[in-house]
């Protein structure tokens, strides 16, 4: 159960970084909502995006080694 929801919060990441590279303008509101003290610039919701993809790999490796 516990790996269940961790795969869970690995694919809503996953989801939001593809998004965020994607459709940056319309993420925006959203990230200026999740980043309230500094400005959601296209530059951030990018690198964010690029992060996210890049925990998802992480994960999706750790799990493969040690086998799910």
């Amino acid at each position: 159960m516990d790996n269940l929801i961790f795969c869970l919060i690995a694919q809503v990441n996953l989801v939001f970084g593809v998004a965020g590279l994607i459709w940056p303008d319309k993420l925006k509101p959203f990230f200026g909502v999740l980043m309230f003290p500094w400005p959601a610039t296209y530059r951030s919701i990018r690198v964010n995006g690029i992060v996210a993809i890049g925990a998802y790999v992480l994960v999706l490796g750790k799990l493969i080694a040690v086998g799910l």
